[in-house]
């Protein structure tokens, strides 16, 4: 009897080296499954607000063109001094048909100042459109990595799984043979675990439903297919976190070109405000045809008129002067929303390195002792209760603490990375070939 127990045991030993082929056998599939760097380039390609703020920097460079060129002038036509006795055109010696072109000049160089807020705009929004790019690289890594421990978190808990089956039949034999150091309670302990796996199962499924139906809003369809089980390699940082110079890498941030072009096209709309102190003029040139003849029978003289007309920015405290002001205004929100900004992408990086650096030393606390000690602490407690020297939960105990050690390990990786990508969204990406 002890020796077919002992055969069962050297059969539930083997049954890791099992599923390891098993594993090896996924892998040849792994090939066709959706791996992070297709997500990315997946996500890019489909999103429409990155085309969206394109479209808007182009606009704004025509835009500038346009507001660099004069008004267009003006067409006059019309009839001056007809007598409305007879509406007869050669009655009276003033009467004229005009023809005559008028042409606004605008007022110091606004048309110039103009041009250029366009230009710091558009400099603006294609800002936007790569921090929108950089936002949606964050994010799809972040969700995928997500996915990823959700679905590698459901394949190590279904090996559990087969290993708790196995135990529940050997804890079962055990107790119908009437051996001393088993007992019922053993055999329901097994199922209880086996129950708890069940329901843990069941938790990550519905979290894994989740993040495919977040990474489906950028990816669609291929969200709910087979995800690659090779864990998500990210881009190096361009340096450790603690050498990278925040005082150089934030101001070249997109977000914070963005705000500081805004600045910038602020500050022109207080320079047209000024130009408002000085005059616009207006050039008008008229032709003033008229009919019939003069008194001596020569036929009357045509005639040409030029004028100039000017603003006079006279009474500037409500108009000019509120104006100045209120656009000196807008510059100083604009300058302070830059600043919070600044603020807040410095502490952005700052928590994240942090966080980086002590996942780091958990990962490597992990490889090297808790994993292998963990291991161990299942194989000596399997070979104890196989000998009858310890008790049933003992053995329970080890193989969920072991379980319970892989699923962390798994964590940490996983939480480390999703730290570097909120880190790469700072300092940008160098390696990403969908730009």
């Amino acid at each position: 009897m002890c020796h077919s127990y002992s055969v069962k045991f050297r059969n539930f030993s083997k049954l890791l080296f099992i599923q390891l082929l098993f594993v090896g056998m996924l892998s040849a599939n792994n090939a066709y499954a959706l791996s992070l760097k297709q997500a990315e380039q997946l996500a890019i390609q489909s999103d429409p607000s990155i085309e969206s703020f394109k479209a808007t920097s182009r606009s704004f460079d025509d835009e500038s063109i346009a507001d660099d060129t004069l008004p267009d002038p003006k067409l006059r036509l019309g009839a001056t001094n007809v007598p409305v006795d007879t509406f007869d055109l050669d009655q009276e010696n003033m009467t004229q048909l005009k023809v005559g072109v008028q042409q606004y000049f605008p007022a110091g160089d606004t048309l110039a100042i103009k041009s250029q807020q366009s230009k710091f705009l558009s400099s603006s929004a294609l800002a936007q459109a790569d921090d929108v790019e950089l936002k949606i690289l964050r994010d799809v890594r972040e969700t995928f990595l997500n996915l990823h421990y959700e679905t590698t978190a459901h394949q190590i808990i279904l090996e559990t799984k087969k290993l708790f089956s196995d135990l529940v039949t050997i804890t079962e034999s055990i107790y119908a043979s009437g051996r001393a150091s088993a007992s019922q309670q053993d055999v329901v302990l097994a199922n209880l675990e086996l129950a708890r796996l069940d329901d843990r199962l069941t938790k990550i499924q519905a979290r894994e439903e989740g993040y495919r139906a977040t990474l489906a809003q950028w990816i669609g369809e291929p969200a709910w297919g087979s995800i690659s089980q090779t864990f998500p390699e990210l881009p190096t940082l361009p340096a450790p976190p603690e050498d990278i110079d925040l005082n150089y890498v934030i101001p070249q941030h997109p977000l914070i070109r963005s705000e500081s072009a805004r600045v910038e096209a602020s500050k022109q709309m207080v320079e047209m405000a000024k130009q408002e102190y000085k005059p616009g003029f207006s050039a008008t040139l008229d032709y003033g045809f008229r009919s019939g003849a003069s008194q001596n029978g020569d036929d009357r003289a045509d005639f040409l008129t030029a004028l100039v007309s000017m603003d006079i920015p006279l009474f500037t405290e409500n108009r000019q002067d509120k104006k100045v002001s209120s656009n000196v205004q807008k510059t100083a929100a604009a300058r302070n929303s830059k600043d919070d900004k600044l603020r807040l992408l410095k502490q952005y990086f700052e928590k994240n390195q942090y966080l980086w650096q002590r996942l780091g030393e958990r990962e490597t606390l992990y490889k090297n002792s808790l994993l292998t000690s963990a291991r161990n602490n299942t194989a000596t407690a399997l070979t104890a209760y196989q000998s009858g020297i310890s008790e049933f939960n003992t053995l329970m105990r080890a193989e969920i603490t072991e379980l319970d050690v892989r699923l962390e390990d798994l964590r940490i990786r996983v939480d480390r990375a999703a730290a570097q990508a909120r880190l790469l969204y700072i300092t940008g990406d160098s390696n990403n070939e969908t730009k």
